[in-house]
């Protein structure tokens, strides 16, 4: 089943590799500086799939192909927020997010908030991504290939830690692998969902490393890196993000303090930053490490709910 009327190619749109059919990265605004993303066309000589369809996508009204499935990295809006411009394309992700594409609810449960923040986060999704349900989504795993013909195929890279389902694409015969939110922005790793997870996050960070491409293709931010020795030197500095959030951790339990203070302090976002969800993200993060650091002893409980480096 295809959705979708072709649209013409933009200035913007960049063609990667030389194979049989075609890949063509869709870049956002910015280099898909968020709310916008990079989505990815893949097209063979039977379907074409396009991958993590952006807000870009839904503004642009299609692709420069008629799109027979869609296939979303994880359950978050921006990722989801093109899907209602093809309505009759099959769409799948990962098991374990599948849950965020069949309803509302679903995907509000991936990310955790408590009212009101997920009532009228649950309003955002409709009002400015896009979102509606797609209860016929299927799921798929690690190493799920999808041939396109003509040699054409995409595998599914498992990533997980972002959220439990996050996964990258390896697109073959041209050598390119779609990262999605390992997207190498100075911010950081993300793992503030109740999906999220940090140590799950790192190693999926060491696989990406040991993955060799011809160009690497962010969802954010760094759109499209085409040389291995720069994608690993900005693979390395996204992941010190999460050592320098731990050292300043360690630091500020050099006194004893509740999680709740350490969430007014602020180490994933400045302070000042105004989002409706901070405090739940900083919460969710800081109490991942928090888990780790009691675990290896380095910090201690010295009162219930006070804690303080060791």
């Amino acid at each position: 089943m295809t959705s979708g009327t072709p649209v013409a190619l933009l200035d913007s749109d960049l063609q990667l590799g030389t194979g049989p059919g075609r890949v063509i990265a869709l870049l956002g605004s910015s280099n898909g500086k968020y709310p916008s993303g990079n989505s990815v066309l893949v097209s063979g000589s039977e379907e074409s799939i396009l991958i993590d369809p952006s807000i870009t996508v839904a503004e642009r009204g299609g692709v420069p192909a008629r799109v027979d499935r869609m296939l979303v990295s994880h359950a978050h809006e921006d990722h989801l927020a093109g899907c209602a411009t093809f309505p009759h394309a099959a769409l799948h992700s990962h098991h374990d997010d599948l849950l965020g594409l069949h309803s509302i609810n679903g995907i509000l449960d991936v990310y955790g908030f408590d009212d009101p923040v997920r009532s009228e986060w649950g309003k955002t999704l409709i009002r400015d991504f896009h979102y509606v349900d797609r209860p016929d989504a299927t799921g798929y795993g690690d190493g799920h290939r999808f041939d396109l013909g003509g040699a054409m195929r995409v595998e599914v890279v498992h990533l997980p830690g972002h959220t439990r389902g996050h996964c990258g694409f390896l697109i073959e015969p041209d050598g390119v692998l779609f990262v999605a939110d390992v997207d190498l922005t100075s911010f950081g790793p993300y793992y503030g969902d109740h999906w999220s997870d940090l140590e799950d996050f790192e190693r999926s960070i060491d696989r990406v490393a040991t993955i060799d491409a011809k160009h690497y293709v962010t969802f954010h931010h760094k759109g499209v890196v085409s040389t291995r020795s720069e994608f690993l030197q900005q693979l390395a500095a996204f992941r010190a993000v999460i050592n320098d959030r731990e050292a300043r951790f360690l630091t500020f339990l050099s006194e004893t303090h509740s999680m709740e203070e350490a969430v007014q302090h602020r180490f994933i976002y400045r302070q000042g930053v105004a989002l409706p969800f901070a405090d739940h993200v900083e919460r969710r993060s800081m109490s991942l490490h928090l888990a780790r650091l009691l675990r290896t002893g380095q910090v201690i409980e010295v009162d219930p709910g006070r804690y303080r480096a060791a």
